[in-house]
């Protein structure tokens, strides 16, 4: 007998056999193992210390237990009874670096759909958590520590309202074990003035359940009507908010209960906006419904830099490492904005790029901007401890100081330049395997070529 599948079946069954052989693959994608939490203190000493927020120590001491920092000075730190002690004489220890806008552990492959999970459909989607759909065995996870950067917000893409960003511990089993805060910051994307209108709003496209029938597509919709929506969607779940105090709410909106610590100014709104038009405008709306801003993107704020410094608004920066964006810009356009937002006093921060291919980038985002006149030790806060407070986990990562995490990375030099190595990192006290898919590949070929030339020896 002959089973024939339908359209749908037969999809389904393609479905399934991609997932399973994308789950083979997972199986091999991460080549580390993740470490158990740290059982005795270990004692880092000799190597020069950068704290970021207290200065540099020379020929220091740092000491890790249970995964925090217990102490951290000179050579006169005592050594705990039982602790493994690590000469590091010679070398470097940084807090480990900070990508405050990644898609690491949420996109893998950009050709394979299903290994992408940024975007959701419609347009209003606060209640999105970027952690749950982290993927703890991404290959993208160990490039980036052999990077330095150690702990990423995971965001979300798409819509109006995307979702929440994550801060993402880089080490672990499973997302639980990675998250850091799950609720870090509200992504906004904020329309473009001049870009044609919109088709379709908030509704679900054509053909699923709910979408306008054949021939009623919407009609597009303005710069002006996209903005009223977002401030319609604010109204609706400030009056949740309001009615939910005094016990009026008959049933529980996941969307408008997820919009609560933003309206609250727990966390902040980061909104996506490069234009002057755009960041102007969302600086006037984040006014008016009295939350936290953060302008991520930031193309031309050195254009709205006296307004941003006198609101003390914050800077993501993504672009530094990019093309000009005009053809009238110099060469250096994006290369010396951080420098210029420095000079102008407005505070910032500089993100590895977004995708979860470029968050080992991050280092050298800072970089090309020290090599543009950014002075060294503003280039390493903009990607450690203003990362953290911009976002809220400050008081556990971001610098070096007793009571932190024991997040941080030995090096040859600063992480900042290309000739320099990441000897090792600590990731909550745990001695991370430092293996990583690049590095795999680099001895694979290697001695593809160790061989090749052995027969041509012969």
């Amino acid at each position: 007998m002959t089973l024939t599948l339908s359209t749908p079946m037969r999809t389904a069954t393609l479905a399934l056999g991609l997932l399973t052989a994308l789950s083979a693959r997972a199986a091999h994608a991460q080549v580390t193992t993740p470490v158990a939490p740290q059982s005795q203190p270990v004692v880092l000493r000799g190597a020069t210390i950068h704290t970021v927020t207290k200065g540099t120590i020379a020929n220091g001491t740092i000491v890790l237990d249970k995964g925090r920092i217990l102490a951290i000075g000179g050579a006169e730190v005592a050594v705990p009874r039982g602790a493994k002690v690590v000469d590091v004489a010679g070398k470097h220890i940084y807090p480990g670096l900070i990508d405050a806008y990644s898609t690491v552990g949420i996109t893998e492959i950009d050709a394979v759909e299903v290994s992408n999970d940024i975007t959701e459909l419609g347009d209003f989607n606060p209640n999105v958590r970027a952690e749950i759909a982290v993927n703890a065995e991404s290959r993208h996870i160990g490039t980036s520590r052999s990077a330095g950067v150690l702990v990423a917000f995971s965001t979300p893409e798409g819509g109006v309202i995307s979702g929440l960003s994550s801060a993402m511990s880089l080490e672990g089993w499973t997302w639980e074990e990675m998250s850091m805060k799950g609720a870090a910051a509200l992504n906004v994307n904020w329309p473009d003035p001049a870009a044609r209108p919109r088709r379709f709003g908030g509704g679900p496209p054509p053909g699923f359940p709910g979408a306008p029938g054949a021939g009623a597509r919407p009609a597009p919709k303005t710069y002006a009507e996209q903005v009223q929506g977002l401030k319609d969607f604010f109204a609706e779940a400030r009056a949740y908010r309001d009615a939910q105090k005094v016990g009026q709410v008959a049933r529980t909106d996941v969307r408008y209960a997820a919009m609560i610590p933003v309206l609250d100014r727990a966390i902040p709104v980061v909104v996506a906006a490069n234009s002057v038009s755009q960041i102007n405008d969302a600086i006037t709306w984040a006014k008016g419904e009295g939350v936290r801003l953060v302008i991520r993107g930031g193309r031309d704020a050195i254009h709205v830099a006296d307004r941003l410094k006198a609101e003390n608004i914050p800077v993501i920066l993504t672009s530094t490492l990019d093309e000009p964006a005009r053809v009238h810009d110099g060469y250096d356009g994006s290369y010396n904005t951080p420098a210029q937002l420095h000079a102008a006093g407005v505070k910032f921060a500089i993100a590895g790029g977004s995708g979860g291919l470029y968050t080992y980038r991050l280092p050298w985002e800072a970089g090309v901007a020290v090599a543009f006149g950014l002075p060294e030790e503003e280039a390493l806060k903009a990607v450690t401890i203003n990362a953290a407070e911009f976002m809220g986990i400050a008081d556990q990562v971001g610098s070096l100081e007793v009571g932190k995490q024991a997040t941080l990375l030995i090096t040859s030099g600063t992480p900042l330049n290309m000739t320099s190595d990441v000897i090792q990192a600590y990731i909550q006290g745990r001695e991370i395997d430092m293996n990583d898919m690049q590095k795999q590949f680099f001895k694979k070929y290697m001695e593809k070529i160790r061989q090749q030339q052995g027969k041509i020896a012969m």
